[in-house]
């Protein structure tokens, strides 16, 4: 290889490390056991909203857990509500690690007037009356980096919690308050 090859080789790498180091850990599909789907793409990208959830059920603090929650909230989605697939983009355990939904660049199903223009994030668990834990917090925004860095996300994006797209109590009343504090937060939507 040419010293032009070896040092394009390198660039790439350091350029991969970055975006790389931005990321949470990402659990595939495949890893955690989803059932197949096929969605829609997303037809505005990058994504101008992430839309903050928590899943209003179980938490997971393992990613034998976490994997078993994502399985339970797929099923429940497609048999339950009749959806092509899990209705996020990504889900997050307190295990700090990211889940794929529908995954960068598909349509979600989880916050009516803005699925065809957002990336749907969660944590797993009930937030109402407490937070994430710092593993699930830190992932969350790890993933809104991520994707900014991947470009599936605006760089100049608006965050909301669910309740601010339709009326709700998610993403619970103690995770609302402490998104409230995240950067590009939204108060006026």
């Amino acid at each position: 290889m040419n010293k032009l090859g070896v040092f394009l080789v390198v660039v790439a790498s350091v350029c991969l490390a970055g975006v790389s180091g931005q990321c949470p850990r990402i659990v595939t599909r495949a890893q955690w056991g989803a059932r197949a789907a096929n969605t829609a793409q997303l037809p505005i990208r990058p994504a101008p909203w992430v839309v903050m959830h928590h899943t209003a059920g179980a938490h997971c603090t393992t990613d034998a857990a976490c994997a078993t929650q994502m399985r339970n909230i797929q099923n429940f989605h497609m048999n339950s509500n009749g959806w092509a697939d899990i209705g996020y983009n990504f889900l997050v355990g307190e295990n700090g690690a990211a889940y794929e939904g529908r995954g960068w660049g598909r349509q979600g199903a989880h916050a009516p007037g803005y699925n065809d223009r957002s990336v749907g994030m969660g944590v797993m668990g009930t937030f109402t009356n407490g937070i994430p834990n710092a593993a699930a917090r830190n992932a969350a925004q790890q993933l809104i980096s991520c994707g900014v860095s991947l470009g599936h996300i605006a760089s100049n994006y608006w965050l909301i919690g669910h309740r601010q797209a339709v009326a709700t109590a998610c993403p619970g009343n103690a995770f609302f308050n402490e998104i409230r504090n995240w950067a590009r937060f939204n108060p006026n939507v």
